[in-house]
């Protein structure tokens, strides 16, 4: 496939209008039940005045207006954007305060940059094969999801927009399983589905999620995942190798939109990104959330608590642990990767990364211990390691 087919328009403008989505009135963006994505205006548009059954501009399959939805990834999407004080005008945007990769701090540098706008269209996540070194990043290109070789030779692309058993509506999270498993939180239809690396759905988990978002697998090859609108926290346990779910467990509950997740490899902990919100506008901020692995709260951080040890707001959008167990997460106000300790020494300041990013989104670490950013802001994924 040329990378030119691969590209797309703005996740964040309407494909027919061309208008920008808002968070309200008539730019507000609304799913129809095929999937595809228009604004308010033009589902009342194509409705006509007595709000008649409505045809996809795209697929052509015939609903009501009444069967349409708002689309609340690309509404939290809009939240995040604001969130950063409007240094992010879009998605395919770079922000104001980044440009051309730089230097990275001492002790890390940049090794290998992948993807780019026409192979990669919006990515929202990225997970790393330990065992093969191979990478999965979920996309809102044709083939959701690409595989990538340790060289940076695409081996794989699946997961087209549909219904269809293999068919990804909308990815937001993706995890790859020791037993070599690619695991999707799709929310487009709220389901979690898992692929081999060939492809092949295994797996999908439809009922019982309002809106998961954010996963990563356990050494165990089960999957933790977040349910943001559910505001909950669940364990999944499944034998994928036969496509048979054993256990879906709610493990945490009560929590605030948590979306980003991840699970140290050696102690079992488990870390979460809450979304916050609040009064005003750009006033949504993020907290971390740390928990052992018997689930008990170890340690917090908010936005706020954050600036104190750093001078500028941080929104954070995506966290991994590293091999020592300490905390790395992406913030997109300052485009940089912050280490922010164990979670015994929590909360330590420690910028990994402060050049060259423009809207980091995404991390994970690879078996040999290169750092990967996944950046949406250039459509690329960058892979550093130590000098």
């Amino acid at each position: 496939m040329a990378a030119e087919d691969e590209a797309e328009l703005s996740l964040l403008e309407c494909r027919v209008c061309f208008e920008r989505y808002g968070p309200g009135g008539p730019r507000r963006p609304r799913n129809l039940p095929c999937g595809h994505v228009l604004c308010r205006g033009c589902v009342a548009a194509l409705g006509g005045p007595e709000g008649r059954r409505l045809e996809c501009p795209f697929c052509r399959r015939a609903c009501g207006s009444a069967e349409t939805s708002d689309c609340l990834p690309l509404l939290q999407l809009l939240e995040v954007l604001g969130a950063a004080g409007g240094s992010v005008p879009s998605a395919l945007g770079r922000s104001g305060g980044g440009g051309a990769a730089g230097p990275a701090p001492a002790g890390l540098g940049l090794r290998l940059s992948l993807g780019g706008w026409g192979s990669l269209v919006n990515p929202t996540g990225v997970a790393a094969c330990r065992r093969s070194g191979r990478l999965a990043v979920a996309h809102d290109g044709k083939k959701r999801i690409h595989v990538f070789g340790p060289s940076g030779s695409c081996l794989q692309r699946f997961g087209e927009r549909g219904d269809a058993g293999n068919d990804i509506k909308y990815p937001l999270d993706v995890t790859v399983t020791p037993d070599g498993h690619v695991v999707v939180t799709d929310g487009g239809d709220r389901s979690v589905k898992a692929f081999d690396f060939e492809g092949r759905g295994v797996l999908a988990v439809r009922e019982g999620f309002c809106l998961p978002w954010g996963l990563d697998a356990t050494p165990e090859s089960e999957v933790v995942l977040t349910d943001s609108e559910a505001g909950a926290l669940y364990r999944l346990t499944a034998d994928f190798r036969k496509g048979r779910l054993k256990k879906c467990q709610m493990i945490r509950s009560q929590l605030i939109s948590p979306r980003g997740v991840a699970v140290a490899q050696t102690s079992g902990a488990i870390v979460v990104i809450e979304h916050l919100k609040a009064q005003g506008p750009n006033n949504s901020s993020t907290r971390v959330k740390i928990f052992n692995a018997e689930m008990d709260l170890v340690g917090q951080m908010d936005s706020f608590g954050l600036n104190l040890i750093f001078p500028s707001k941080i929104y954070t959008t995506a966290v991994a642990f590293d091999k020592e167990d300490r905390v790395i997460v992406t913030d997109v106000c300052s485009q940089a990767v912050i280490c922010l300790g164990k979670p015994e020494e929590f909360p330590i300041f420690n910028p990994l990364i402060s050049h060259g990013l423009s809207y980091p989104v995404g991390l994970t670490y690879m078996a040999n211990n290169s750092l990967v950013v996944l950046d949406s802001g250039d459509h690329s994924i960058k892979i550093y390691s130590s000098t």
